[in-house]
């Protein structure tokens, strides 16, 4: 069957001229620079507090962009105006009615569904993975600590986090490099036709996974998937999907983009790291202050009622950009937003905030902080190899490529 995607792309009528503004972070594109200074920050300098675009959901469809951190945060705290279905494309994309369980569920469904995996990733079930974390965050150090030099997404950023999320999930290592060009083509991608052609593969791979744990159940995330029960109740085959899906496109990447962004940091500000040496103790406040200048991840709700922010009316259907970019780097919510401070302790909403606050913050956490305490540890004091331009994708702020010398 072939799937003939339609996407509206016409601007809404209650949108004036005025109000639409150009959006930098649109998925599949890329930027040779600094991406904060040189596409956040003057967003900020310049753009209203909310603006329209015209190309930001995946697909070209437009959307509003809310840049203040103040009001990303009652967004992400209202349930009733603005709702998570449908925040991603993907199973529109396979022509099912499957969801991402339980980032796409609206309450009551979503508190229930949230309740029931919720006990998988409490810092109590994140500090029995101590050990595996380390021992993977040294294995992959130990193999060029020594050489002087390494290109850290590929031999470590894409390699350490996804090795722990594979061993939860209980999908095999040997398949790391398809996993993430599947990943690759969900995440960066602009054309619908290659976002598609990925989830439904994806979904094809998941679903026999799934049927596999009913038949030989193992230690993992997906047999826990087969098991569980909501109310009595087991989830039914496509609610097993949107879980191991969510799984799969949350534990896959969002590490790997902090820790490419964290570690792009310390490379170009030796004072910074050399801070994190004298004093490792610094590691935790450190890790959430790039959190908030750093923030990566750009999410969507679709509004529900007509609703009016800051003086804008939203009408039922609209899409907003929940950019976590932009509310890391407010002016109005942070003292000299550009300016990193280990010593702010910022509350930051770089995982979101209210019911839908990331469940794998503290594996997210414990993760980032092994990594740089381990490699502070064993790495002299590392900076970008000479004459390299970082270029970084764009929907999801990423670095393709990291070379580091020591």
């Amino acid at each position: 069957m072939v799937l003939t995607i339609e996407v509206d792309r016409s601007i809404p009528a209650h949108v004036s001229d005025d109000m639409i503004r150009d959006w930098p972070f649109q998925f599949g594109t890329t930027h040779i620079g600094n991406p904060y200074v040189d596409l956040v920050d003057p967003v900020h300098a310049s753009y209203p507090d909310i603006f329209f675009t015209r190309d930001a959901y995946p697909g070209g469809q437009p959307a509003w962009v809310v840049r203040r951190c103040e009001d990303v945060s009652a967004i992400y705290k209202d349930n009733v105006n603005f709702l998570n279905a449908g925040f991603a494309p993907f199973a529109m994309l396979t022509g099912e009615d499957w969801c991402l369980v339980p980032a796409e569920l609206d309450p009551p469904e979503h508190g229930r569904y949230r309740s029931m995996i919720f006990p998988l990733f409490t810092p109590k079930a994140v500090r029995s993975l101590e050990e595996k974390v380390a021992g993977y965050a040294s294995h992959y150090i130990d193999q060029f600590k020594d050489k002087g030099e390494c290109e850290f997404m590929s031999e470590f950023a894409f390699e350490f986090p996804i090795k722990v999320i594979l061993d939860l999930i209980g999908l095999p290592q040997d398949m790391t490099d398809q996993f993430m060009a599947w990943e690759n083509d969900l995440l960066h991608g602009h054309d619908l036709d290659v976002i598609a052609a990925a989830t439904k593969n994806v979904v094809a791979y998941l679903r026999s996974e799934i049927e596999d744990r009913k038949r030989k159940p193992r230690e993992d995330l997906l047999t826990f998937a087969v098991n569980a029960e909501v109310d009595g109740v087991r989830m039914t085959d496509n609610q097993m999907l949107g879980f191991a899906f969510n799984l799969f496109i949350g534990g896959l990447d969002t590490v790997s983009t902090n820790l490419g962004l964290q570690f792009w940091h310390l490379a170009t500000h030796p004072e910074d790291q050399a801070a994190l040496r004298a004093d490792p103790d610094l590691v935790p406040d450190a890790i959430e202050e790039m959190l908030r200048a750093y923030a990566a991840v750009s999410t969507f709700r679709t509004v529900a009622n007509k609703v009016e922010i800051n003086g804008v009316t939203m009408m039922p259907g609209d899409k907003v950009i929940m950019s976590t970019t932009l509310a890391g780097r407010d002016p109005a919510a942070w003292d000299n937003p550009a300016k990193l401070d280990f010593t702010r302790r910022p509350q930051h909403v770089s995982f979101a905030t209210g019911p839908h606050l990331c469940l794998g913050l503290h594996l997210a956490r414990r993760e980032l902080a092994f990594a740089i305490r381990q490699f502070l540890k064993d790495v002299p004091q590392f900076r970008l190899a000479p004459g390299a331009q970082v270029e970084f994708h764009l929907g999801l702020i990423q670095p393709l490529a990291l070379p580091l010398v020591w």
